[in-house]
């Protein structure tokens, strides 16, 4: 569902792909070729949400705010996987947030940044670019390589090719 709140309704491009079963609400801004899929919720009620070109926002994902303080920014071809919870912190191009994890407020996620599956990113973490990230809280384990930083892009290619099926079969 793609719904106003206030007087900010969802900016969504023809280009990106919100699942029926999404909620997506508010101040929200979906880049081009992005998607949105089954049972996420990305709450702009509370602070803006900003989606970058090819990101995708996999099943049951929440995104959202901390009120009058920190909104969501999300960069260019991010992967940000099933149950994973992004709450008011950037995260710039390129990354990838495995299942489950969850970044809090005020933090920053480098470009070409793997977050492993359940990693938790503490408030006001600064998580530097080409990192890999594992563990409650996440630490840094090493730097990525060019070929993590290959399947990033794959991850998100991949979506991206969903995107397209999905949007073909919608209409």
């Amino acid at each position: 569902m793609i719904r106003s709140f206030g007087r900010a309704f969802p900016v969504v491009p023809a280009s990106a792909y919100v699942d029926m079963s999404a909620q997506v609400l508010g101040d929200v801004t979906l880049g081009e070729h992005s998607s949105v899929w089954m049972n996420a919720v990305l709450r702009g009620d509370v602070h803006s949400i900003r989606i970058g070109t090819g990101s995708n926002i996999q099943d049951c994902a929440v995104l959202h705010g901390m009120r009058h303080l920190y909104p969501v920014i999300v960069g260019n071809g991010v992967t940000i996987g099933h149950n994973a919870t992004v709450h008011g912190c950037v995260v710039e191009d390129d990354v990838l947030i495995g299942i489950g994890a969850v970044v809090l407020n005020d933090a920053h996620i480098g470009a070409g940044s793997i977050l492993a599956a359940g990693t938790v990113i503490p408030e006001h973490t600064l998580i530097p670019p080409r990192s890999l990230v594992a563990g409650v809280p996440g630490k840094v384990r090493r730097a990525t390589t060019d070929e993590d930083l290959a399947l990033i892009r794959m991850y998100a290619a991949n979506y991206l090719d969903y995107t397209r099926t999905y949007l073909a079969e919608k209409a």
